[in-house]
């Protein structure tokens, strides 16, 4: 209407004769400038012009989108448009729901400021903004909007939410159900039952979720069909709502049938790219055995894996089920079609602000050339993520033709440098003054430089550590470092001074090895006479450590810092004895298993196990600085660092002597907590031991005391993505705590992975 309003207007105040343009003049005017919109103009001042021209004109200036309405005087040559302007949005403002949080006014408000204002876009967004509190189960919302006036042209948009209640399941049955438990349904349905205590974490509160109500029926006979019953049919759930108290029946009519055998494995190829047999021995699902569509599709996502590692890109397995319904077994049928070979035409890397592209290039397992491996393709996203040089990366596959196709890597930057300045003061060392820079990525090169510089009135350490991973980008590393410290304490003092150097090498692709020598000077003065307790004392004789080192790991997972599935195993030999005082072997070993659950519970919570286990054998002279402590980050949380120790007893005074073996245990579950802010919440238990005999170098005058019995504690903490890199906050309270155990509830650790 407005269009042909503009249009009529314009007919009236122009002659019905062709006129000669003079001058071509706007008023109104914002969005577009004048030579812009004179050069949308079809003619030119000196020509003719007549209605029709103009109107064309009319059109098209409408057609921007700007205007609400547009008209035009033309006399004496005089030709002038006049506009009337869209109104601009300059703020919008959400109240009554996550009130102006961004990220709902980005992804379901969709209004931005500086955009135009529209009607339509204002009923989008309300109806967006309803439709999220239906699926958070907020029965009756109303959502409305004011628009203010600011300045000519200008207006602020708020909408103004008024959110429903809460409906709460207080009662769910299942009717037909004798096959299977169903108390299983809780761990696939969205909607569930409130359970006593629902606001507690980890227990159903009940919330009636209305945009998962058509899934849930779904979802509960794919569970079925995990036991073989692929006759059976769930009714969409029947909700009785009692609006007075909000609360809600729900019943599921379900008619089981019976279970599946599995009567044949079919594998049918439109092309043959490889034997039955080799295919038929990635499926597990096996003749007799009743049907699982759980394995079903695993075995699918198999077969394609192992079509694809052969080159053929854009293989496609459709899985098939023929069923005898009389005799209740089914055909498991594997629809192949290969298919053709696919190569690497182009990889291209993009986001790498600081990372040097042949860093990244060399991590990958695929290459301009390459044949298409998809074992390869996710090996190389893996590869990417144990860098702990990205916050995220990706691998795009760009279709080209039916033989060639583009990899786009992309990836974020994380924060690899921190520079760390500090300050103290304490009872014992006075004012401490702390200087620390570290970047595990120097200049986007891979080199890692670490410097660290420490003092204080009665203590200094300073330490250099160099290292590349890639010796001019081969399979071999490097590295270097050196210390020197001093620390005066009340009865002695000691003055260490070490160095180390080694070189490694990738065995496999998950595997590689380490070899490295290193050397220690560890002397103690100004020792007070009644620290001796002893005729053989050697906790403070002076010792030198020259040792050589080999170590293998194995590392399979997807992340540096917050690996979500694979393996971290690490063993490694210490034997000192290549001149030197000290004689000893020394073994290390750690296990370290991660799985994201995101998949099983639908949210991104991370379980982790760890296990380590540490033996020293005496070869001649083990220190008894060499020999192993327990307690705190590392081994066992809530016990303070290094104080869990067998003791000799002398004289009412206890002094840690060490052990020759330890073993702990971790369980971990990690989720997000602030993912704005990438900080997540973990719960934790900590198990372990220490063991060793008494020490050959220490007088056996004194009642030697082992330290064997289980020390074990649980407890939370934050692990937080930092701007300054990755911290861990935790709090432990130790569960069976000895009366000379030293303990510590709260711990601090920068840098580590989790």
């Amino acid at each position: 209407m407005k269009l042909l309003l503009g249009t009529i207007l314009t007919l009236i105040t122009i002659n019905a004769f062709a006129n000669t343009v003079k001058s071509i003049n706007y008023e109104g005017l914002y969005h577009i400038s004048k030579p812009v919109a004179i050069r949308m103009l079809n003619f030119e001042i000196g020509d003719e012009i007549d209605e029709k021209i103009i109107d064309i004109s009319v059109r098209k200036y409408y057609a921007q989108g700007y205007f609400k309405d547009i008209w035009v005087d033309f006399e004496d040559g005089k030709l002038t448009f006049y506009f009337k302007e869209k109104a601009i949005v300059s703020k919008v403002e959400l109240k009554g729901y996550k009130d102006d949080d961004n990220e709902v006014k980005n992804s379901i408000i969709q209004i931005k400021r500086g955009s135009l204002y529209s009607t339509k876009k204002i009923e989008d967004a309300k109806k967006r903004l309803k439709d999220v509190l239906n699926r958070d189960g907020k029965i009756d919302s109303v959502v409305e909007v004011e628009v203010e006036n600011i300045n000519e042209g200008s207006v602020k948009v708020t909408f103004l939410v008024n959110e429903g209640e809460e409906i709460v399941i207080t009662n769910l049955s299942y009717f037909g159900v004798s096959g299977v438990d169903s108390d299983e349904f809780d761990d696939v349905i969205a909607n569930k039952e409130v359970e006593f205590m629902g606001w507690f974490w980890g227990q159903n509160n009940g919330e009636l979720k209305l945009a998962d109500l058509t899934y849930d029926p779904l979802r509960i006979r794919d569970h079925y069909m995990k036991y073989g019953y692929l006759d059976a049919k769930v009714e969409n759930p029947f909700v009785r709502v009692n609006f007075d108290h909000y609360t809600a029946d729900m019943s599921y009519l379900i008619e089981e049938g019976s279970a599946y055998t599995i009567s044949n494995i079919i594998i049918e190829q439109s092309s043959e790219v490889m034997s039955e047999n080799k295919i038929k021995s990635m499926v597990h699902l096996k003749v007799g055995e009743t049907f699982n569509i759980e394995t079903f599709r695993k075995d699918a996502d198999k077969i394609k894996t192992l079509i694809a590692d052969k080159s053929y890109a854009f293989v496609q397995v459709v899985p098939d089920l023929k069923k005898n319904k009389e005799k209740k077994t089914v055909d498991v049928v594997y629809k192949i079609t290969p298919g053709k070979k696919v190569f690497i035409r182009n990889v291209v890397i993009s986001g790498n602000t600081r990372t040097l592209d042949r860093i990244i290039r060399r991590e990958l397992y695929l290459g301009a050339g390459d044949m298409y491996s998809l074992t390869d393709l996710k090996d190389s996203r893996n590869a990417l993520g144990r860098l702990g040089y990205f916050e995220n990366n990706t691998i795009e596959e760009k279709r080209v033709d039916e033989e060639t196709v583009d990899l786009v890597v992309k990836v974020t930057e994380a924060a690899t440098g921190n520079i760390q300045v500090g300050g103290g003061y304490g009872s014992y060392g006075g004012i401490l003054v702390n200087v620390g820079v570290n970047d595990t990525n120097v200049w986007g090169s891979g080199i890692n430089v670490g410097l660290q510089a420490e003092r204080s009135e009665k203590t200094s350490n300073y330490s250099f550590t160099i290292s590349n991973p890639r010796l001019n980008d081969s399979d071999f590393s490097g590295n270097f470092g050196a210390g020197i410290s001093s620390s005066e304490y009340d009865d002695y003092t000691i003055d260490s001074l070490s160095m180390n150097v080694g070189t490694g090498h990738r065995l496999t692709r998950y595997l590689s090895a380490y070899l490295g020598y290193s050397w220690s000077s560890n002397e103690y003065s100004d020792i007070a006479d009644d620290t001796i307790l002893y005729e053989n004392d050697s906790y403070f004789e002076s010792y030198v450590k020259s040792a050589i080192s080999l170590s293998f790991k194995y590392d399979s997972t997807d992340d540096y810092y917050l690996p979500r599935t694979g393996f971290a195993i690490t063993q490694s030999f210490e034997y000192a004895g290549i001149g030197g005082d000290a004689q000893f072997l020394k073994s290390r070993s750690s296990f370290n298993a991660y799985k994201g659950l995101e998949e099983y519970i639908g949210f991104d919570m991370i379980a982790r196990y760890k296990a380590r286990y540490n033996y020293v054998f005496d070869n001649g002279y083990l220190p008894i600085a060499e020999r192993f402590y327990m307690g705190g980050l590392g081994s066992v949380r809530g016990y303070e660092s290094n104080s869990l120790s067998p003791t000799i007893d002398k004289d009412g005074v206890d002094r840690k002597v060490g052990g020759t073996s330890t073993f702990s245990n971790n369980v971990e579950l990690s989720m997000p907590l602030v993912p704005k802010a990438k900080m997540r919440l973990l719960v934790f238990a900590d198990a372990g031991f220490i063991d060793g005999d008494i020490p050959k170098s220490s007088s056996t005058d004194g009642n030697y005391k082992e330290n064997s019995e289980v020390r074990a504690a649980a407890g939370f903490g934050i692990e937080w993505f930092s701007p300054v890199g990755p911290i861990q906050l935790m709090y432990a309270q130790p569960l069976n705590k000895q009366s000379d155990d030293v303990t510590s509830n709260f711990e601090f650790s920068m840098g580590q992975r989790f």
